[in-house]
């Protein structure tokens, strides 16, 4: 059974710094690009970031280029987001998919940025 398991958001103030982990299970993890996306209110889900299965290719959609670095661990089946000068636009429920079954989601992980 797949299943992602996403925290570490949270409140932060603009400008300041989240990471986020996504611990995935029930497939063969180091095969499959993994990604996380973001759901904003009123907004549909879209693309933040994705790395490749051995980590060495990396896309960012353009809004976050420079400030959010997407790594992953193969042997903890882990996919971390590291996320900097945060922006009250960043606000939203962030998730993690893997291209091994892109119909599948976790309970996702709230960010929120505010003064």
């Amino acid at each position: 059974q797949v299943r992602f398991v996403e925290s570490g958001g949270g409140l932060v103030q603009p400008g300041g710094s989240l990471r986020l982990s996504c611990a995935a299970s029930g497939f063969t993890f180091s095969s499959y690009t993994m990604s996380w996306h973001r759901q904003a209110p009123g907004k549909e889900r879209e693309l933040v970031a994705s790395i490749s299965n051995n980590g060495r290719m990396t896309h960012y959609v353009d809004s976050v280029k420079g400030r959010f670095t997407i790594s992953r661990d193969n042997a903890k089946n882990t996919v971390d987001l590291q996320m900097n000068s945060l922006k009250p636009d960043d606000t939203a429920v962030y998730y993690c998919r893997s291209s091994y079954s892109i119909s599948q989601w976790g309970q996702g992980t709230q960010v929120t940025v505010s003064p």
